[in-house]
């Protein structure tokens, strides 16, 4: 009993600070708050991280889909092109299993963790303008794992790009590293899904009234430009395939965003003209 007393008051003294009318809060319950948020995040990805463990196996084709598909490719390419996959430690295949299970749970617990995320945006803003943010985890969640997706199936290319560089005839083997090679693909994944979700962040800020769709527009040239910079510098893989790849989404959806700030800066303009009316007529 006096453990889960003592449990239960640590997990009363983690919670977060009530949220205040304004939405103004401390620095002090900030960092409350973003302790809270953390925490339960963490304990969200260690749980499915452990239930993944318990289909490591088929969990580990799916991670080497993308080394086993870009193989076929370079085998069409170059039928006497050595490879081989290893372990160059003794605690090798230990870590191995223990990354494939936490990059699991990571892509599964995204709900949770995007959720926290949101609750922690949402005490910083005003009453009327926390039903927009509602509406930000069901467009957060399917663009991420979208984004992931993209970042999973571009991968055999670029992998399939940078080993056709291997002189032939030379008698060179690639190795693959699993430990590195998983480290490289949840950079990929991670980042493919995070770039995804550039549209929600931009029309979060339109509705909060941080920037105009008119403002997006201007800008339009320079941050097309500028996603194509970030895919050239951000790729790990360092292959052009992966940088087009995630850049030319991210382009198409900051138009997309930018198409639907002007909606919203439209209807702001109508129900403020209409208010405007009625003050006249009163």
């Amino acid at each position: 009993m006096s453990v889960f007393s003592g449990a239960r008051r640590l997990w009363v003294a983690l919670q977060p600070p009530p949220p205040s009318a304004d939405g103004t809060m401390s620095l002090y319950d900030h960092l409350r708050e973003l302790r809270y948020r953390v925490i339960v995040s963490a304990i969200a990805v260690v749980i499915t991280s452990v239930l993944a463990a318990f289909f490591y196996r088929p969990i580990l084709n799916v991670v080497m889909w993308p080394w086993d598909s870009a193989l076929v490719d370079l085998k069409q390419w170059n039928s006497d092109i050595a490879t081989q996959v290893v372990n160059r430690d003794i605690s090798g295949p230990f870590m191995l299993a223990l990354k494939v299970s936490v990059v699991a749970g990571l892509l599964a617990a995204c709900p949770i963790w995007l959720f926290q995320l949101w609750q922690f945006i949402v005490p910083a803003l005003l009453e009327k303008e926390k039903k927009y943010a509602r509406n930000f985890l069901l467009s957060a969640i399917p663009l991420f794992l979208a984004g992931c997706a993209v970042g999973y199936f571009v991968m055999p290319k670029g992998i399939s790009v940078m080993l056709q560089f291997t002189p032939a005839d030379l008698g060179i083997t690639n190795q693959l590293d699993l430990n590195s090679f998983l480290q490289l693909e949840l950079l990929l994944i991670l980042l493919f899904g995070v770039s995804f979700l550039l549209p929600v962040v931009l029309v979060m800020v339109n509705l909060a009234g941080v920037v105009t769709g008119e403002q997006l527009g201007k800008a339009r040239m320079f941050s097309v430009f500028g996603c194509f910079v970030f895919g050239a510098i951000a790729t790990p893989s360092t292959d052009p395939f992966s940088m087009i790849a995630l850049a030319l989404p991210m382009a198409i959806m900051y138009v997309a965003a930018e198409v639907i700030c002007r909606r919203n800066d439209k209807r702001k303009a109508k129900k403020l003209a209409a208010s405007s009316d009625l003050v006249l007529i009163d």
